[in-house]
């Protein structure tokens, strides 16, 4: 988890207190928390158990379950190699191994510098481009192991 204490908006507290009573509100106020902070804070699930008026193992419960909702912050540049059938059969798996060996840090770990996270993801719809990797955004299609280290690269000089 992030080491920093963030602070709740008051845009986000109104948000959730018009949540509050609509059924399915916790989901819907997750998503919002995540897409404020780009992660969900530990303070921050505190107060929203706080406001919703329910355990904090309850959000917890939900974080951990669903892959989307993040713990830590991710880095500059979020990495997300596809493993869906196309990709994984093309070599995504080796794709994933040579990020983790370039930048020194498993899945859905930032680097200690703050620039990367690497996670990995299920099929991104680019499956004529497999294996494919997709950096905040940009897609990058049929890479080969090779080709991570000039990705890495490319991100450090911009």
């Amino acid at each position: 988890m992030s080491d920093t204490t963030e602070k709740m908006t008051p845009e986000l507290e109104a948000f959730i207190k018009d949540w509050k009573s609509k059924p399915g509100n916790l989901i819907m106020v997750l998503h919002r928390v995540q897409q404020v902070y780009g992660y969900i804070p530990r303070n921050i699930a505190i107060e929203t158990a706080k406001l919703l008026d329910v355990p904090l193992a309850k959000i917890y419960g939900v974080i951990t379950f669903y892959n989307f909702f993040k713990l830590q912050k991710a880095g500059k540049y979020l990495v997300q190699v596809c493993l869906g059938t196309a990709c994984y059969l093309r070599g995504g798996d080796d794709l994933v191994k040579e990020f983790e060996k370039q930048l020194g840090v498993g899945l859905n770990v930032t680097t200690p510098d703050g620039l990367f996270s690497v996670e990995a993801v299920r099929c991104l719809g680019c499956c004529g481009l497999a294996p494919v990797v997709v950096v905040n955004g940009e897609v990058h299609g049929k890479l080969a192991a090779k080709d991570v280290a000039g990705l890495i690269e490319k991100c450090r000089n911009a």
